[in-house]
């Protein structure tokens, strides 16, 4: 039989443990709090554990907004790194760069970058814009945004920030998202 001194003990290191679980967490990024409370973990089990489910694509037509920023915020006109589910089922997906273009509500909206030539797939002409070289990719090979599928974002699920991308490669692909959504 245990003493009450060593239940007493038990516990607290169990609630010691506790405290420096969350504080390394905190500490580390682990842990986001999204602005306005706290929200349920995604329910996806082959998706990374995200802030919140992913509602689906955005469908219609997107404010599209060039507004980078320096600061901590990931903003409009900027590419980052961001899990981005596959169409036919969003529990599947991989982290990828992607092209920040606007906002729906709470959620960032993007479109996804590639460096596979798209060219060659004549099934594809039209819905890739080529942007060009830059951070995102560290061997610095050419990329292409995808048009038409706009993907939505958490904030506090982009994982990575790779630059913010010049406005007149931005404005190519607004045209390119345009003429798919007119």
């Amino acid at each position: 039989m245990t003493s009450l001194a060593d239940q007493l003990l038990g516990s607290l290191n169990r609630i010691a443990k506790d405290v420096l679980r969350t504080a390394a967490r905190q500490a580390t990024g682990t842990v986001r709090k999204a602005a306005g409370g706290s929200r349920p973990s995604s329910e996806d089990r082959h998706a990374p554990k995200l802030s919140i489910r992913y509602p689906g694509d955005f469908k219609g037509r997107p404010q599209i907004t060039y507004a980078p920023h320096t600061g901590k915020t990931p903003d409009p006109g900027e590419v980052v790194t961001a899990w981005v589910p596959d169409e036919a089922d969003h529990k599947q997906g991989k982290d990828r760069p992607v092209l920040l273009i606007g906002r729906d509500g709470d959620w960032l909206l993007g479109v996804a970058l590639s460096v596979v030539d798209r060219e060659a797939d004549a099934e594809q002409i039209g819905h890739w814009v080529a942007i060009g070289t830059g951070a995102w990719d560290t061997r610095r090979r050419q990329s292409q945004a995808r048009v038409d599928r706009i993907v939505r974002i958490h904030p506090d699920d982009v994982r990575g920030r790779a630059e913010k991308l010049d406005k007149n490669r931005f404005d190519k692909v607004a045209a390119g998202i345009r003429s798919h959504r007119a």
